[in-house]
């Protein structure tokens, strides 16, 4: 028998972490339990939650739990078992607020950068959208895997990046000081979330060049980055995925 199991990354894979707001007032997000552990890595040094839960939000590292629960051990994947990993996981569930393969109602708004954003006017290019908001921990969590997209996509004009914050513009220039999130963002964005009836948070949305729905889920999963880089080469190249 082997001395760890992975039991923590078989939970991210079955699990979804979600973040529920009543209609008009911010809700109380699920917490990842990693407060209740001790963390360490192969060296023996302790990480705190939020480090860890920072490490793992990258997506490059996994935590293996001691036989007797009381420990998690902090391990880094090589890119091989990155790619292998992503390449395996499956699609998430789709969300309740959108319908694949329909188009979805538009809006216009600026960014916290003044740039002007209509989905209309945005006919012919792929658009992914994330609804968050500051203190949804799995919002938060996937933040750097969300960057790395960007960052894979950023030569190409016909993708187009957009985070709708339900957070007021001061908070979220507060937020970014520490946590750079590189999705072009709409701030006080409740209204927009509610155009759609949104209330889980994250959720995300990927329209193809025709302003379809190809992609849409919401929480948190292993799979979620990797299937929405899925979605967008898939319409990029104007192919359907299954």
């Amino acid at each position: 028998m082997k001395q760890f199991l992975l039991v923590f990354m078989a939970f991210l894979l079955s699990a979804k972490l979600l973040a529920q707001l009543p209609a008009n007032t911010p809700g109380t997000p699920v917490q990842l339990k990693l407060e209740e552990m001790v963390i360490k890595d192969s060296g023996g040094t302790i990480y705190p939650a939020e480090l860890a839960r920072r490490l793992l939000g990258t997506g490059k590292y996994i935590l293996r739990m001691s036989k007797d629960r009381t420990t998690a051990f902090l391990a880094m994947l090589s890119d091989a078992e990155i790619e292998k990993r992503n390449a395996s996981l499956p699609k998430p569930a789709e969300s309740k607020f959108f319908k694949t393969g329909q188009k979805i109602a538009s809006f216009s708004e600026r960014d916290m950068k003044g740039n002007k954003f209509s989905l209309k006017e945005l006919a012919g290019k792929v658009v992914v959208l994330n609804f968050w908001f500051i203190n949804c921990p799995p919002c938060r969590m996937e933040i750097p895997q969300l960057n790395e997209l960007v960052v894979n996509y950023q030569q190409n004009p016909d993708v187009v990046f957009i985070a709708v914050a339900l957070d007021e513009r001061y908070d979220i220039q507060e937020f970014l000081k520490t946590n750079p999130f590189r999705y072009n963002i709409i701030d006080g964005g409740r209204y927009i979330a509610s155009k759609y009836n949104i209330n889980l948070y994250p959720t995300h949305l990927v329209l193809d060049k025709e302003g379809k729905a190809v992609f849409h889920s919401s929480g948190y999963s292993m799979g979620m980055v990797p299937w929405i880089k899925k979605s967008i080469d898939a319409s990029l190249a104007g192919t359907i995925l299954p």
